[in-house]
Formats: structure tokens, C-alpha cells, sequence
């Protein structure tokens, strides 16, 4: 890893898609003491949310790229920025480029109508999909909600479960200069924070941003930072039909993606210092803990009560507020803060002598499954 790149995040309109991401990669290039012209790759991860305003080739013309040997876009939902990183590793190490630049846009938010609108249209209208929103069923945060009463009657799930999700989120927010949402949150503002979906509050579904997020991968030296690398990748795309009499929607065995990533990795769950979960609404992150093998099946809400994942836990969990606090760029938040922590230029919110990060992206539904184990080598 030799450069990271990131705009302000902010949940105003502002320069359409195209501009940040040219701003997040001009930054990225800076941060790696390189020059454009060291860019031979260009993965562009495409955003799926219709109106957010959608990247393409033309970014490489627009940002002043040439001579490329590698480009193209990529869209796999919530997993696409954890596939492109470690697609630009093996690029690099194959020597098919030698300078790889991964780039995120995301403008959700624009003059006309809100962020959630424009994720409500996110399901498409064919087929199930179709009849879902006939019924009323637009978008993830009712999807959500029916994931979590599923949880509720296989574990049981009581509201603070998934308030300690968002208050642990936003402690480590406070920390971070980035986050959208960084004042204090008590348990009394949860309750009182509107119900959007049973069981889902708004507090319990993430922050959308307009923002974008550039990661240079290089063969030459890492500049002045420390070296960060892909040590471990796995993926795993269920395809579930969503049919009786199988699970439709969480599994209570090991999401295979994790043990793939760790054995490549060499390493344990034992061994991992920070974890970074994707959390678009709070009942995510205990599934993923228990689908990744981090708690047992049912034990996510144990797991998190018993402050693990908090400042000063055992395994600091989301450490820059995450999706729920921090800002919501999909599959790009917990990539970029694993890089974060490993560089050790956390400040506030920095966990000592963090040197190995498991980083859990997610797409769909719980559909689409991509992990990365990154190591800091000092």
C-alpha cells in the first residue's frame, strides 16, 4: 500500500462524482510521493445505488491518466472495494502494472430527494423484487428489519443488543476527524431515535455520504509510511433462493470467505489486532461477527456487551465509527480504516501496535461475502 486518498465526507450536496473521485485519487498519488504518471492501473469501483451518480472508464481521461495497461470497473454490491484491493495486489506482484490505483465515488446525496430514497430503488423491480415492493418492501432498511426479527426468533434479541452495536460505533467515531457523527450517544437518544423498520431505528442504519476514497497499490517503495500488504482474501457469493425450507438469509456455520483469508494469511482469529466489519445497520455486525467465527452462533450481542469491540477491548471493533457513525462508502469504510490503523495514523482513536487487520465487507443481504487479512510489516 503506498498511497491513500480521501475527500471531506459530508452529507451535503457538492462536486458530482467524477470531481471527488479525481480528488481522492490526486490525493492518494500525493500521499504515495508519486506522480500520475506512475499510474499504470485503474480499477474503478462502480457504485450500484441508482442517482448516486455512477463512475466510468472516462475518470482515467478526466484525471489526466495515460499509457494505462490495466483498466476497468467493477461492481460487486458492498464487496467491490475489498475484491479491486486485493485484485490490484496480485496485479502488482504478477507485474501485470506497478502502480495500481483502486478509486470509490459515492454521491448519494443530491439537491433533489434524500440518500434513502435513492437506496430504496437499490432491489430493482424484477421478479421477487418486484412483488417485494408491491408490498411495500423498498430497500435495505425493511430487509434489514426482517433479517433481524429472523435473528430475534433463532437467538433472541433485545433492543439494547443492537443499541450497544451504535453506541460502541460512535464512542470510536469521536475519535475520528472524518466521522459525520461524532457527539456523544447515550442509550437514552437510541430509544428516543425514530423507529424506521421494527426493529430498526435510524440509529441503527448507517450514515450515506458523499464522499470518495483512493488506494494506490505500488512495486516501488511505500514513500514515508509504514508497509501495509494483503496478506489474505477470500470470497464467498452464497446465492441463496431465498426458498423454504433452507435459511434464507444468515447461516449459523462459518462463512467459508474467513478461514480462507486467515490460512492464507498463515494466522489465527487469535492473532488479528483490529476488526473491520461492514455495519450498514447494527444487526449486521452481529451477524458477521458469528459468521466469521468471532463469536459463536447467537453470541454477537454477548460478545459486544462485554465491550470486545469497544476502546480498550480485546479486539477493537469498527475503530473509526464505522458505517453507523463514521461514513457510509459502502465496502470502502472498513478497507480504508484497516489501512488507517495499520499506518498508525489513527490519532484519538489509534489501537496500539496494531500490526494485523481482518476486514469483513458485505454485499446484498447478507448475499456477497469478500475478507481481507492486511498485515503491517515493520
Amino acid at each position: 500500500m503506498a498511497g491513500l486518498g480521501l475527500t471531506p465526507m459530508t452529507t451535503k450536496t457538492g462536486p458530482d462524482v467524477t470531481t471527488l473521485a479525481v480528488t481522492a485519487l490526486t490525493e492518494g498519488v500525493r500521499d504515495a510521493d508519486l506522480s500520475l504518471q506512475d499510474i499504470d492501473g485503474l480499477l474503478i469501483n462502480r457504485s450500484g445505488v441508482p442517482g448516486a451518480g455512477t463512475l466510468s472508464l472516462d475518470l482515467a481521461r478526466t484525471a489526466g491518466l495515460q499509457d494505462l495497461r490495466v483498466l476497468k470497473e467493477v461492481e460487486c454490491r458492498g464487496t467491490t472495494a475489498a475484491l479491486i484491493l486485493a485484485e490490484a495486489f496480485t496485479m502488482v506482484e504478477s507485474g501485470a502494472a506497478t502502480t495500481v490505483a483502486a478509486v470509490f465515488a459515492d454521491t448519494p446525496i443530491g439537491s433533489t430527494g434524500s440518500a434513502g430514497a435513492g437506496f430504496a430503488q437499490y432491489a430493482g423491480s424484477g421478479h421477487t423484487r418486484a412483488v417485494e415492493r408491491a408490498a411495500g418492501l423498498l430497500g435495505a432498511v425493511p430487509a434489514y428489519a426482517l433479517i433481524a426479527a429472523r435473528y430475534a426468533a433463532v437467538h433472541g434479541l433485545e433492543p439494547e443488543d443492537l443499541a450497544t452495536v451504535a453506541l460502541t460505533a460512535r464512542q470510536w467515531a469521536a475519535g475520528n476527524p472524518l466521522a459525520v457523527s461524532r457527539e456523544p450517544l447515550a442509550m437514552a437518544s437510541y430509544v428516543d431515535s425514530p423507529m424506521v423498520a421494527t426493529p430498526l431505528r435510524r440509529l441503527d442504519c448507517a450514515r450515506p455520504v458523499n464522499g470518495a476514497a483512493a488506494l494506490l497499490v505500488t512495486a516501488g517503495n511505500s514513500g514515508h509510511h509504514p508497509i501495509v500488504r494483503v496478506v489474505g482474501a477470500g470470497a464467498a457469493h452464497p446465492v441463496r433462493r431465498r426458498v423454504g425450507p433452507g435459511e434464507s438469509w444468515f447461516d449459523v456455520e462459518e462463512v467459508p470467505a474467513a478461514n480462507v483469508a486467515l490460512a492464507e494469511a498463515g494466522i489465527s482469529r487469535e492473532d488479528v489486532d483490529v476488526l473491520q466489519l461492514y455495519d450498514a445497520f447494527t444487526i449486521v455486525t452481529l451477524c458477521l461477527l458469528e459468521a466469521h467465527g468471532f463469536a459463536p452462533p447467537g453470541g454477537g450481542a454477548a460478545w459486544m456487551h462485554d465491550g470486545h469491540g469497544s476502546p480498550g477491548g480485546s479486539l477493537p471493533l469498527n475503530t473509526g465509527g464505522g458505517h453507523l457513525s463514521g461514513w457510509y462508502l459502502q465496502g470502502m469504510t472498513p478497507v480504508v480504516e484497516a489501512i488507517i490503523q495499520l499506518r498508525g495514523s489513527g490519532g484519538a482513536r489509534q489501537v496500539p501496535e496494531a500490526q494485523t487487520a481482518f476486514v469483513a465487507t458485505m454485499g446484498g443481504r447478507l448475499d456477497d461475502h469478500a475478507v481481507l487479512v492486511l498485515r503491517r510489516e515493520d
